[in-house]
């Protein structure tokens, strides 16, 4: 387990140190990120959110979304929302998901506040207000927040625990924060790239990146950015390239890394938003030699060794509370009977596969969110006519009508738990 930790720590710090801006000092930084997404918004802007509106017209998804970072909190829409560095739609899309609920988008870049009022105006969201400022400086707008959502920002300052204290201070004693930050392993070929433009003087012209797209297409076979060329198109967009090769400020953090930056920034970890890629009774690694060891590991521990052993996560998002949180944060566990009380509700992009079957199973399920392809659960008959009859209203219990045998009964604790692990349910434990 030490070694685990050390070789962790050792890569994440080279990674880290490696991508920070060089002789500047924090505020010179800081104007350079807002100068780089001004010219570079990202994500690109957008026009139509009406697809996007009407997908969380569905209750079910509301309340999955909901019940993902408050299992024990009964259902509620009027919340206060923080969407700190919203981007070009990020705080539009939020307001219009949650109609009920007060939305505040904060950025530093005044093209992505102009795009996003835009989409205000469109829209008429008289829920969403608008405020060109740093997290840094969220203490400002002297409010505090049921549910902060910061993806994809805190490892682009130039002093990301600055950041994630101030979003800490703003948040309700009970409240919720849903983060994303880089992953080191799965972006060794974005790293390459980057240090090749800085050795290069590639800058953030329209021609020089034109020229980079084009200069892409001719990597060997084998470099580690090929697979994500391949896999995500988005990649090879103008404002992909230019947010992931030439931004001025980056940094990734491993798993035992993450879980430090949450302690300093007053945080504790709640749950992955998608769990099954760091669990080791999942896919691929539940069935090898070294499952019974891996099964011996703490959480974290697990989590940091599934990391290494998948090598080509570039990303790690998750649910995380305040450190004085009142009560349990994530206590969902199957160690009593308190699961048959709960009410599964299934998350929306889980697809039943029901041709080209393995051996014995009756339906494979697969969560479109996975991008591992060893992320498949397959379920038997009965295990499909449960799962049919999830409808978010029921109890487990009222679902399974209360198995007469232990036996059963175990059968359907394990089914209930596989699904939560494998990310096709969440649960309404608020009962």
């Amino acid at each position: 387990m030490m070694f685990i930790r050390e070789a962790v720590d050792t890569a994440g710090n080279d990674v880290a140190n490696s991508n920070k801006t060089k002789g500047m000092n924090v505020v010179d930084a800081a104007d350079q990120v807002r100068r780089f997404y001004d010219q570079h918004p990202y994500p690109p802007p957008v026009a139509d959110l009406d697809r996007y509106r009407q997908l969380w017209l569905d209750p079910a998804r509301r309340r999955a979304d909901y019940h993902l970072m408050w299992p024990t909190t009964a259902y509620r829409e009027d919340q206060e929302v923080l969407i700190a560095g919203c981007g070009t739609a990020q705080a539009a899309k939020h307001a219009l998901r949650q109609p009920e609920a007060r939305v505040t988008g904060i950025d530093v870049s005044a093209t992505s506040i102009q795009h996003t009022q835009a989409l205000k105006r469109q829209y008429n969201l008289a829920n969403l207000e608008v405020h060109q400022l740093p997290i840094e400086r969220v203490d400002e707008l002297g409010r505090s927040y049921d549910k902060i959502v910061c993806t994809g920002v805190l490892h682009h300052l130039p002093d990301p625990d600055a950041g994630l204290r101030a979003l800490r201070s703003a948040m309700k004693p009970d409240g919720a924060m849903h983060l994303m930050v880089y992953a080191p392993y799965g972006r060794t070929g974005i790293y390459m790239l980057q240090e090749y433009c800085r050795r290069l003087g590639i800058g953030t012209s329209d021609q020089e990146i034109t020229d980079l797209a084009a200069a892409l297409m001719e990597l060997p076979a084998g470099h580690p950015l090929e697979h994500l060329l391949r896999e995500a198109p988005d990649f090879r967009r103008r404002a992909a390239l230019a947010d992931a090769l030439l931004h001025p400020q980056d940094r990734a953090y491993s798993v035992p890394q993450l879980f430090e930056y949450l302690k300093r920034g007053g945080l504790t970890f709640g749950r992955w938003i998608r769990q099954a890629p760091y669990l080791a009774q999942c896919g691929a690694l539940a069935s090898t030699p070294h499952a019974s060891r891996l099964a011996q590991l703490s959480a974290q521990e697990g989590y940091a060794a599934v990391e290494l052993f998948r090598g080509t996560m570039v990303r790690h998002s998750l649910v995380a509370y305040r450190t004085d949180r009142p009560g349990a944060s994530q206590p969902i566990c199957f160690d009593d009977d308190r699961w048959l009380t709960h009410v599964p509700i299934r998350l929306p992009r889980t697809l039943i596969i029901e041709e080209r079957l393995p051996p014995g199973a009756a339906a494979v399920l697969i969560n479109q969110s996975h991008t591992y392809p060893d992320l498949y659960l397959p379920i038997n008959a009965q295990e499909k006519r449960l799962f049919k009859a999830i409808d978010g209203r029921r109890t487990i219990a009222q679902i399974v009508r209360q198995a007469a045998t232990q036996t059963v009964q175990r059968q359907h604790r394990a089914f209930f738990e596989r699904l939560w692990w494998y990310d096709q349910v969440v649960f309404d434990a608020s009962d």
